[in-house]
């Protein structure tokens, strides 16, 4: 069986609750993107044009700082990366992470919460990040879902 680790980018705890119980259903290792500098309640104001994350998602080079780099990926087949959805696609700093590692034959496999949201254009938005790397449209993950439902899930994924 190979090696899943579910690495994720939280600013509201919402993502970083499902990323747990996904942890949990596929039996993988968890790790969490940070900022190096975290996001405020002011930071993630969209309705603020000047706010932090309306600036950085309206310029796609924005690449916020990471808070470490010692992500164990080289050690994984299968990584799950989730995130907020932000403006229909995944926050910069996923664009952040997927550069600052090899994920060169790798499976990347995107999950995401959102308020309503798609997947939008993430998929091909992530492409030139992880050159190298299968990335796969996973799913939206809202409501919280249980241990039970992401075991379902992810049994239906190939992750040997």
């Amino acid at each position: 069986m190979s090696k899943t680790l579910v690495a994720y980018f939280s600013a509201s705890g919402v993502t970083a609750a499902t990323a747990k119980n996904l942890a949990e259903a596929a039996g993988a290792d968890l790790y969490e993107i940070r900022p190096a500098v975290p996001y405020t309640t002011a930071d993630l104001n969209w309705m603020d044009k000047k706010s932090r994350s309306s600036v950085e998602m309206n310029d796609k080079s924005s690449r916020p700082a990471l808070a470490d780099l010692d992500a164990p990926v080289v050690e994984y087949d299968n990584i799950f990366v989730g995130f907020p959805i932000w403006w229909y696609v995944a926050p910069t700093i996923i664009n952040t992470f997927l550069e600052a590692y090899d994920f060169s034959g790798k499976k990347i496999i995107l999950f995401a919460t959102s308020g309503g949201s798609r997947f939008g254009k993430t998929v091909e938005n992530l492409k030139g990040s992880c050159p190298g790397a299968e990335i796969v449209e996973g799913k939206i993950l809202n409501g919280r879902p249980s241990v039970a439902e992401l075991k379902k899930w992810t049994e239906n994924l190939d992750l040997n």
